[in-house]
């Protein structure tokens, strides 16, 4: 196995603020759920919404996970700390302006979503609600996998919602297959912690089935994730162009579960 890589590098720590704010909500990590908001958007939109509806999706999406990763990491304070791989967050920006960021963050996601139509500002606090809880399911139940696909599943019923202020069949789709996505993902990314979660009696499938039983999971989520893709591009009638891409996500998927069974803990970063 190889060595679990520093989350936070010394030189990191002594950077600018702005820099350290961004390593501490792993900001580059924002695009994660980025092409199923704007998929959906377009799909929406059939091919033509708004800058101005674009710009406020995206600025939904930067500011909803802002606050979203802002109080992971408050909630997990001390878990970081006694943590090897995330034991240096902590040093990264002080708790106090944590919280400031985290508020400002949330009022700045509501205000934003209040701006694009009377459904989304809504929904807003639920939204803010769902993402924020998954935070402390591990505290109590093994799925916490799955409450992590719900919160990244709500950035295309979210963006589809933007476009026409109702939830239609095909976001709901999408945003399953989200969901299976990411608990898959989290599933083979909570493997770096099997030992130091079983420790802190931290709860997942990883710890409750161990990890190869863990993975196999994983796998077969992954197969409805790409099922689910298959359907919404069937239910909102896509063209060739999403069909052909399939095979792409195919590969990416096969990549990311060959790293997890050699527990390459670098490639799976990388995944």
């Amino acid at each position: 196995m190889t060595s679990t890589p520093a989350a936070v590098q010394p030189a990191m720590i002594h950077g600018s603020a702005t820099r350290r704010f961004f390593q501490l909500i792993r900001f580059s990590h924002t695009i994660f759920a980025l092409p199923f908001a704007l998929g959906a958007l377009l799909v929406a939109a059939q091919g033509r919404p708004t800058l101005r509806t674009v710009f406020l999706v995206l600025a939904c999406m930067v500011l909803a996970r802002t606050a979203a990763m802002l109080f992971n990491r408050l909630a997990d304070w001390s878990l970081d700390q006694r943590n090897p791989r995330t034991a240096a967050r902590h040093l990264l920006v002080r708790r106090p302006v944590a919280v400031i960021l985290w508020l400002a963050s949330a009022a700045a996601f509501i205000a934003t979503a209040c701006a694009i139509n009377r459904t989304t500002g809504l929904l807003a606090p639920v939204a803010l609600a769902i993402v924020f809880f998954y935070s402390i399911t591990k505290r109590f139940t093994d799925t916490t996998h799955f409450f992590l696909g719900l919160a990244l599943a709500v950035a295309p019923a979210g963006a589809w919602i933007a476009q026409t202020s109702r939830l239609d069949l095909p976001p709901l789709v999408l945003g399953f297959g989200v969901l299976c996505w990411v608990a898959g993902f989290d599933i083979i990314y909570a493997t770096q912690d099997y030992e130091f979660d079983r420790t802190e009696g931290l709860r997942s499938l990883v710890v409750r089935l161990g990890i190869p039983r863990s993975l196999r999971v994983a796998i077969w989520l992954h197969a409805v994730m790409f099922l689910a893709l298959l359907t919404f591009g069937l239910v909102a009638k896509l063209g060739f162009v999403f069909f052909a891409a399939m095979p792409l996500i195919a590969g990416a998927l096969f990549y990311e579960h060959q790293s997890a069974r050699q527990l390459d803990l670098l490639a799976i970063n990388r995944a």
